[in-house]
């Protein structure tokens, strides 16, 4: 089932390179966006990854998400997926890979590159993702990223940022 979720913070993102998380493994793109866990949206993430068990498991969609452990859900408790992480306290985090590239758009649904530098860990973003389950070496459930739209500014995370215009004074030729 696809989903938009809303205003939520991006947090590893990898949307313009695929990335592999370990040596060896496939790169992927993606990235993890992290919600409140009093968010109202919570519910339709919940809901798509019930749908996504009933059609891989019909009549037993309930039971396969309930029991499946925090690291087989595609939106994990942040609490216990990074318990010494403040940006993840009181947060679900959704994770959401692609094969693909997924579409990176502005606030105006203008396409975006990494150059543009609009996209960042910790700016918010609107995301569309699919979610599906998987019955493989292990049961769970995943979440493909389809699509991110920059929403707003946040305080960046992990690192550096890079300066702005603004940082600058005009100069003369006078000046060099």
């Amino acid at each position: 089932m696809d989903i938009l979720i809303k205003n939520a913070r991006l947090s590893y993102p990898h949307i313009f390179k695929a990335s592999a998380f370990a040596p060896g493994q496939e790169e992927k793109f993606s990235a993890t966006l992290l919600i409140d866990k009093n968010d109202k949206q919570n519910a339709a993430i919940e809901a798509a990854m019930l749908e996504a068990c009933e059609v891989k498991w019909p009549g037993k969609g309930k039971k396969m998400l309930d029991s499946f452990e925090n690291r087989n859900k595609a939106a994990k408790d942040g609490d216990r997926v990074r318990p010494d992480d403040e940006v993840y306290a009181g947060k679900i985090a959704v994770s959401a890979s692609n094969k693909s590239r997924p579409l990176v758009v502005d606030k105006k649904r203008t396409s975006l590159t990494e150059e543009d530098g609009v996209i960042y860990a910790g700016c918010f973003v609107n995301a569309k993702v699919r979610f599906f389950a998987y019955d493989n070496v292990s049961k769970g459930v995943s979440a493909s990223l389809l699509g991110v739209q920059f929403a707003g500014e946040g305080d960046p995370l992990g690192g550096t940022f890079a300066a702005s215009v603004d940082d600058f004074d005009d100069l003369d030729d006078d000046d060099l």
